[in-house]
């Protein structure tokens, strides 16, 4: 089995997603048993000035530093368990260290098989207003909803706030059940919940759309290619 490297950037999100490779490779191969997982995170407090004045060149080197330990480490690919860091990402003007899974194209993926037409995507600001999410979903022939422009603003606080801070209370799940069952008034057929997050606070007994977990699909396609069933990622940063 290949070595899977998880490239961190906010905590919860990285934590759920090593978990679920383990979880997904047990349910697949037998108890105890999985691919060799290596997860590096640097701590994301430097970078937030630098989402806020849009210096992605310096959010993509700090994220290179950790793929750099990541391929010091010996993995074979990485999986970044952060959406909104996709955007620096695909902003890399040197190939990565290392190839990776693309988060977004994991989800779009699903919800062509899962026959959905219309999404509603949620996450932080960056991510709802961003590229990347509006260019894969067009790729793939999906329309994209996102919250109006006050709710945007309210869901970007709460991640950033209270869930990248390991709270998830129910004042906080309450508005993001609202806003899903709006989007949901709009003819959306599922929500795709792209902080990493957010999977935490919204689970699918409650959602009133169909969920697509972003972290849990990135976890269980790191499996897929780390044990031969899905062929290994060739994309290094970049346009995708």
């Amino acid at each position: 089995m290949l070595h899977i490297g998880i490239l961190g950037h906010s905590a919860d999100g990285s934590a759920l997603c090593y978990l679920e490779c383990v979880r997904e490779s047990a349910r697949l191969l037998g108890d105890h048993v999985h691919p060799e997982i290596t997860m590096s995170l640097l701590p994301m407090g430097p970078t937030i000035p630098w989402w806020e004045s849009g210096d992605l060149a310096q959010i993509n080197a700090h994220l290179r530093a950790t793929a750099e330990r990541l391929a010091a480490a010996r993995c074979d690919f990485f999986v970044c368990p952060d959406n909104t860091a996709h955007i620096a990402l695909e902003a890399a003007r040197e190939p990565y260290p290392l190839p990776g899974l693309h988060i977004a194209e994991v989800v779009a993926q699903r919800a062509k098989v899962d026959g959905r037409k219309r999404i509603a995507l949620l996450g932080t600001r960056y991510t709802m207003e961003g590229p990347v999410y509006a260019a894969v979903f067009a790729r793939h022939g999906l329309e994209m909803r996102t919250p109006g422009a006050a709710d945007r603003d309210l869901l970007n606080r709460i991640i950033f706030d209270e869930l990248c801070l390991g709270r998830f209370d129910d004042p906080a799940r309450r508005e993001f059940l609202r806003v899903i069952e709006a989007l949901k008034a709009e003819g959306c057929d599922a929500a795709a919940l792209c902080c990493t997050e957010i999977p935490i606070l919204i689970t699918p007994d409650i959602s009133p759309l169909p969920a697509l977990d972003s972290t849990r699909l990135l976890a269980h396609a790191a499996v897929a290619a780390a044990t031969g069933a899905a062929p290994l990622p060739t994309w290094r940063g970049g346009a995708f």
